[in-house]
């Protein structure tokens, strides 16, 4: 039986009963998981930050089940079975990404902040301008990321349960919504933590399991793995080399660098990530949280290389381009093809879980944004009581999670490692600018902040939209549009990059620097010097951040 005729049993007759089993499985474990930890949910720091009760290797692990989301293990083997090389180069730029996080932020923010990057932000500033766009910056970031997860959630569900049209595909990705907001709601940080740390467990354990079985077809041998995707791919041995999708033109390999500087800047700002770091008691388990962090994701993406290829090698770069979700099918249709339904429905729990652990963890970093920077600190100037804070952040939960159900549903067949690598370069523009030149530079202002922030998240956004990913991108071969708008007769596309990196992120630099200086405003050198002791020594770290 042949590859396509197989892919296609899978996507239809396949045995959803034994999909949907497993998965309902693992919500089951988890749920009780979630509501036991619920249970000793008593303050604003249990909801936020579980309490500051985790280890470094807990935390690292649970940074990775966070990291490693549908677009590592969905998105980069599809664009690697696909693209080859180039699809590899959305791995290095992840996990080197954690190199800038480890040396620059981890240890910093863990001492200087409480619960969200705004207390950062906001520390030695006009607390309530600053937080308001810390705030609106982080919802960005969010609804960005948190696109990607659903529409990985589309992609999956057309390819395990047989539900390839429109609306079914909507149920599914508004069923996810639910369940993640139920976990927001009920488990709070810790609750979330534990979801992310057996999901990473058992997201690592599969893909090795895949890649153990792989390697077994081809004498494990890696080089002979790799020449039978490239005998299998219309790419021939462009597959292995650099350049199939970055290297055709002058204007590509601009979009490579744009694409590289959005990847390895943007973790040291993702919100989510950096909320991670008050989960732990001590600056030196958040440097041991990167470590141990460094250490798994490293392993998946070798595991993910494997696997890319072994998918263009079994299944096929034309099966997979053809088949529902497209090029986010590559791990299941490779999954089925070494273990058939059994380790399918293993493989489709492990992403359903992907989805859910890390759309979890986006949802509580926003609604505890929007809590606490915006309501407590901003409305209430800081005289708001704990519970209310706490319930205004399950309310935005609700919320996040209805607005992130619509994002999904219209972004449902986008590639979703792409889409993730969009919410990277708005996190390096609007975030990670303002945090180093808070942590660093003793002359930042309040001007500094803003003009930082603002412009780089309306430079961002602003050339996303204006791109190719929106509209105007076409397949010459088919005609059908590669764009987020599928009506091709629609194009107001003139940003030529499909990633806006190279000019915001300079851009967001430049505007921090620029506002400091012509600012009236003189920095405020005590409150300066208090955040470099706190940052260095972690002394004074769990104080409460002051409103003036």
């Amino acid at each position: 039986m042949n590859t396509l005729v197989r892919a296609a049993e899978s996507t239809t007759t396949g045995s959803p009963a034994v999909n949907m089993a497993i998965f309902l499985a693992f919500v089951a474990v988890t749920m009780v998981i979630v509501i036991r930890a619920s249970k000793t949910n008593k303050s604003a720091a249990d909801y936020y930050t579980g309490g500051r009760s985790f280890t470094g290797g807990q935390n690292g692990t649970a940074i990775a089940g966070d990291y490693l989301s549908a677009a590592s293990f969905l998105g980069i083997t599809g664009a690697i079975a696909l693209t080859g090389f180039d699809g590899f180069l959305y791995s290095i730029g992840f996990l080197v990404a954690w190199l800038v996080a480890l040396l620059l932020v981890a240890e910093l923010l863990r001492n200087t902040g409480k619960f969200t990057m705004a207390d950062v932000l906001a520390f030695r500033m006009r607390q309530r301008p600053v937080r308001t766009a810390a705030a609106i910056s982080t919802l960005a970031v969010s609804f960005f990321y948190l696109l990607a997860q659903m529409a990985g959630a589309g992609g999956l569900v057309s390819l395990l349960m047989g539900i390839t049209g429109d609306v079914g595909q909507s149920i599914t990705i508004a069923i996810v919504g639910i369940l993640m907001i139920v976990y927001v709601l009920v488990g709070g940080m810790k609750g979330t933590t534990w979801v992310q740390i057996i999901k990473a467990v058992l997201l690592i354990s599969g893909a090795g399991l895949m890649t153990f079985w792989v390697l077994s077809k081809y004498g494990f041998s890696l080089s002979n793995v790799m020449g039978a995707a490239a005998d299998a791919s219309p790419l021939g041995d462009k597959l292995l080399e650099p350049g199939a999708k970055y290297g055709v033109s002058t204007l590509t390999k601009v979009d490579f660098i744009s694409l590289a500087m959005a990847l390895v800047l943007g973790t040291a700002g993702l919100p989510h990530v950096l909320m991670r770091f008050y989960t732990v008691p001590t600056s030196k388990e958040a440097r041991k949280s990167v470590v141990w962090a460094i250490t798994l994701i490293g392993l998946f993406y070798l595991f993910s290389l494997v696997l890319g290829y072994g998918a263009a090698a079994i299944v096929g770069p034309e099966t997979i381009a053809s088949a529902p979700g497209k090029a986010n099918s590559a791990a299941p249709l490779l999954a089925y093809e070494l273990g058939g339904t059994l380790l399918l429905g293993f493989i489709s729990a492990v992403a359903f879980a992907t989805i859910l652990a890390v759309v979890a963890g986006l949802t509580i970093t926003a609604s505890a944004s929007f809590a606490h920077d915006v309501y407590a600190n901003v409305i209430k100037k800081g005289t708001v009581a704990a519970d209310a804070e706490v319930r205004v952040a399950r309310i935005s939960a609700v919320v996040i999670g209805v607005v992130a159900i619509l994002g999904g549903i219209l972004a449902k067949d986008q590639n979703i490692a792409f889409l993730v690598a969009l919410a990277f370069a708005v996190a390096a523009s609007a975030n990670l600018p303002t945090i180093l030149y808070s942590l660093f530079w003793r002359n930042f202002t309040t001007r500094g902040a803003l003009w930082s922030i603002y412009g780089g998240l309306i430079a961002s956004v602003g050339l996303i939209i204006f791109s190719p990913v929106v509209s105007g991108k076409v397949n010459p071969a088919t005609g059908e549009s590669l764009s987020m708008i599928k009506n091709t007769s629609i194009d107001f596309s003139w940003f030529p990059l499909e990633n806006p990196g190279l000019i915001s992120i300079p851009l967001a630099f430049f505007l921090g620097w620029l506002g400091s200086v012509t600012d009236k405003e003189k920095p405020n050198g005590p409150k300066y010097a208090e955040m470099e002791v706190r940052s260095l020594t972690g002394a004074g770290a769990e104080k409460s951040v002051s409103v003036h």
